[in-house]
């Protein structure tokens, strides 16, 4: 091979490596949920969706943004309740159905806090280092909470599901969550 070309290779490789290194595992950024105003940071480009959900008798559309970065999925989901006792039972079985799909793990709820959120439902924060839901090893940590609204009531479930591959990535995740 020519050295010309040899060099050519070499300058391409290196380029290609430098851009691999400025390419971080978690590149955050600030990401609008659903219609009521939450910010949240993820550390990837999300993908959104919107589904119904069963929380309790009725079923539910919820708004969703999420994606996977460091070994781990990052998500906020947002639903509208109409007073603070549906948002309430909607929590109530929000929390129920992840209890359900986290079979057993071992579990840790305690109440949370987050500005601007209501009192009631009161934020709630649930962590386990068990089997995540659907199988995925690691852990499962979700918040929920909500704010009162001159519609209604917004709900929320912060997840993080796996292992992230950065001890700070929980932390910054959980603490960029900004309430209008």
């Amino acid at each position: 091979m020519p050295r010309r070309s040899i060099s050519r290779l070499a300058a391409m490789a290196l380029a290609a490596a430098a851009l691999v290194a400025c390419n971080p595992t978690f590149n955050w950024r600030e990401v609008p949920v659903g219609n009521a105003g939450v910010i949240a940071l993820l550390p990837c480009k999300p993908d959104r969706a919107t589904r119904q959900l069963p929380l309790g008798t009725e079923a539910v559309a919820v708004d969703m943004a999420g994606c996977k970065a460091g070994g781990a999925t990052f998500a906020v989901a947002h639903a509208s309740a109409s007073d603070a006792a549906q948002a309430e039972s909607w929590i109530r079985a929000w929390r129920a159905a992840t209890l359900q799909q986290l079979a057993g793990a071992p579990v840790e709820e305690a109440p949370s806090k987050l500005p601007r959120a209501s009192a009631s439902p009161a934020p709630l924060r649930l962590d386990t280092r068990g089997p995540a839901p659907g199988g995925q090893s690691g852990a499962a940590h979700v918040l929920w909470f909500a704010q009162q609204r001159p519609d209604g009531v917004a709900i929320y479930q912060a997840t993080v599901v796996g292992s992230p591959s950065s001890a700070e990535a929980l932390q910054t995740f959980f603490e960029g969550l900004r309430l209008p």
